[in-house]
């Protein structure tokens, strides 16, 4: 039997990761700041932070595969702190995976390391350029992970998903589905030609486990293979819930430079990642995955109107959950929401 251990695993994939690895007959152990309470009772769960050393060396005990998914997401907007979790703690959840003799190590990453995406497929050969703390803090993280599993010759496997949805996502997305729920416009940046992909957190997972499975380890990029321009998958939710919604683009230069002053007061939930790229192609050549034999279950479509079904059912986030899973104050993005 296999012992894994999920880092962030009360997180949206990290709980996914950890409930499919038990499903599957694996040993799994969760190092988590809480627990989900989701989770069965017969996966272990150590309370803690990936900062905390002695910590993440008793969680390591006996661990064949490691799964690193605990991080600062981008909307946290938590400046020095993404080095301090993001970076650090990376670092010292791959030094004690080698004191423990891990053999496996599954690295969790963000589409954020590339910056500006170019126009086109984001490829092998497209080169990292963060320009903002969080991507900055997952790149570094990549670098210092590759360098110690390299060194102690840990099998690494490095994903970088895009944007994740499915069942409990809620974030920033809350803010798109109750938007569309009380029929409100959807403000866009720029005119929505730009194509859009995302990755359903279930899909995700099913190509985690396919490497491993197959001894394939690498850095991969993921994402549906089947996604339209932003315009059209918004308008293909708008038709899905039956809503009077209708999108309106701004022009991409003033929008940009309102949202970044009102970030800067403190009064607007995006952040640059988001109000800086989310007018831009932002999609993945997925062209190795399908060599491998993968190919995703969701399209944009499906996931998006997953995501929404479930919001429409639930729309109170669970306490104390993840950011990916928790609700977002809208500030004045809300007074917007109101006079549209």
């Amino acid at each position: 039997m296999t012992t894994h251990l999920v880092t962030g695993g009360s997180g949206f994939i990290g709980s996914r990761v950890a409930l499919r690895l038990h499903q599957a007959g694996d040993k799994v152990r969760v190092l988590d700041i809480v627990r989900d309470p989701g989770l069965p009772p017969d996966i272990e769960f150590r309370q803690g932070s990936v900062c905390d050393r002695a910590t993440v060396a008793r969680a390591m005990r006996g661990v064949d595969v490691l799964h690193h998914h605990a991080a600062l997401v981008a909307q946290s907007n938590a400046g020095s702190r993404y080095q301090q979790v993001n970076v650090d703690g990376s670092r010292i959840v791959a030094q004690e995976a080698v004191r423990a003799g891990t053999s496996a190590f599954v690295h969790v990453s963000s589409t954020a390391i590339f910056g500006l995406p170019p126009k086109g497929a984001i490829t092998g050969a497209t080169m990292p350029r963060p320009f903002e703390p969080y991507g900055r803090s997952k790149l570094a993280a990549e670098r210092i992970v590759s360098d110690i599993c390299g060194a102690a010759g840990i099998a690494l496997t490095i994903i970088r998903p895009r944007a994740t949805l499915g069942k409990g996502r809620l974030g920033i997305y809350q803010i798109l589905f109750q938007w569309i729920a009380e029929g409100r416009r959807l403000f866009i940046i720029g005119d929505g030609s730009n194509r859009m992909q995302f990755i359903h957190a279930d899909d995700l997972v099913d190509f985690i486990l396919l490497v491993l499975a197959r001894g394939q380890p690498g850095t991969y990029n993921v994402g549906t293979n089947r996604f339209g321009t932003l315009r059209h998958d918004l308008e293909g939710l708008i038709a899905h819930a039956g809503s009077p919604s209708r999108i309106v683009g701004l022009p991409a230069a003033p929008a940009m430079a309102a949202l970044g002053l009102l970030r800067r007061m403190r009064l607007s939930p995006l952040v640059p990642w988001q109000y800086r790229t989310y007018h831009r192609d932002c999609w993945f050549d997925t062209a190795p995955l399908e060599e491998l034999g993968w190919t995703a279950r969701y399209s944009n479509a499906d996931m998006l109107a997953e995501s929404y079904d479930w919001f429409r059912t639930h729309r109170v986030a669970e306490r104390g959950a993840s950011a990916h899973r928790s609700a977002v104050d809208q500030h004045m993005i809300g007074l917007l929401r109101r006079l549209s």
